[in-house]
């Protein structure tokens, strides 16, 4: 087995690509791994140590074919608010408006419902749309990626996180490395004062134009409480900027507005949502859709994004795409 280098020290990108290699192809002991990891995750990982991680990891992934435009939008969890699934609302309604999304993530870990859990409770087969979802991405505009299907460098690191049951670069590095290649996301971390060191990470990656947001409450996703922290991140730079409900003409609720349940409460919620039902939940899945139409290139501002995302809403487009999306994924 391999040494690993001290966490002490920050690895450059080069460094940290190997190191991260050597971990997915089991050339590292679990024990070390683990002390690594945790190490890693105390001091704070940098944007060089995300990107050649995420970079290592996307050289074991499986692809699949993709169209040029489309786009991601995920979060990397872990911020413990439990609540309503607001990315997978916004995958439905974003690929109702003809963007094709490449939803890439997995059952809920430290959620109550994740994605998966709920779009299964709702009535999509998971099973057969993961196994589908290249087909499905390319004839209707929209896949589940899951993550153990496409990585399969990670089986053997799963048990590892698992039994440190805490958030570690993992949990940055999987966002980072999409099976269809997208060049256009929109990313919510937990940690508003980490955007900028993610961002830093995406920049030296190469992205068209992506957004890395996070709530200030410490949401994985545009907040409608308040305000959030956004790095607009274009080729190999970024800049800061700040966001709010009202960018997007829409009004602040509370966190306690969208609190989600189990997957069969958050899938009710969800389907009640499709069929025109107004609210919080409506509100912060438009705020949020607003960020990823724009990162597709539909809008320039919030506000006419928004518009568009409530009329894929207020038609039954998005309705009709999750219908069509259960037809098809069998």
């Amino acid at each position: 087995m391999k040494r690993l280098p001290s966490a002490a020290l920050p690895l450059d990108e080069i460094q940290a690509e190997q190191v991260f290699g050597a971990i997915l192809d089991g050339a590292i002991s679990d024990e070390a791994i683990a002390s690594f990891l945790t190490d890693l995750s105390d001091r704070g990982e940098t944007s060089a140590e995300i990107a050649g991680a995420a970079r290592a990891l996307r050289a074991r992934l499986l692809p699949i074919d993709a169209p040029e435009n489309a786009i991601d939008v995920c979060g990397t969890g872990g911020d413990g608010h439990h609540t309503l699934n607001v990315s997978t609302a916004v995958s439905l309604v974003v690929a109702a408006c003809g963007v094709p999304v490449a939803k890439h993530g997995n059952r809920a870990a430290s959620s109550k419902a994740g994605a998966a859990d709920t779009l299964e409770q709702i009535g999509l087969d998971m099973d057969a749309a993961g196994r589908t979802a290249e087909r499905t991405l390319n004839e209707i505009g929209i896949c589940f990626l899951f993550a153990a299907n496409h990585h399969p460098a990670m089986r053997r690191i799963q048990p590892i996180r698992q039994r440190l049951g805490r958030r570690t670069i993992f949990n940055l590095m999987g966002p980072l490395s999409n099976p269809a290649r997208v060049r256009n996301q929109l990313i919510g971390i937990a940690r508003p004062a980490y955007v900028p060191i993610y961002a830093g990470a995406m920049a030296r990656l190469g992205t068209d134009y992506s957004k890395i947001v996070s709530g200030d409450e410490g949401l994985d996703e545009l907040s409608l409480a308040g305000g959030s922290e956004v790095a607009e991140v274009r080729g190999d730079s970024f800049i800061m900027q700040r966001a709010h409900p009202g960018d997007a003409g829409l009004p602040t609720a509370p966190m306690e507005a969208i609190r989600g349940e189990d997957a069969a409460f958050n899938a009710r919620a969800l389907k009640a949502l499709l069929e025109g039902a107004g609210g919080a939940y409506r509100d912060a899945v438009l705020l949020n859709a607003s960020a990823a139409l724009m990162v597709a290139g539909r809008g320039d501002n919030y506000a006419d994004c928004a518009a568009v995302a409530a009329e894929a809403l207020d038609s039954g487009a998005a309705l009709a795409k999750l219908t069509q999306w259960i037809a098809l994924a069998r």
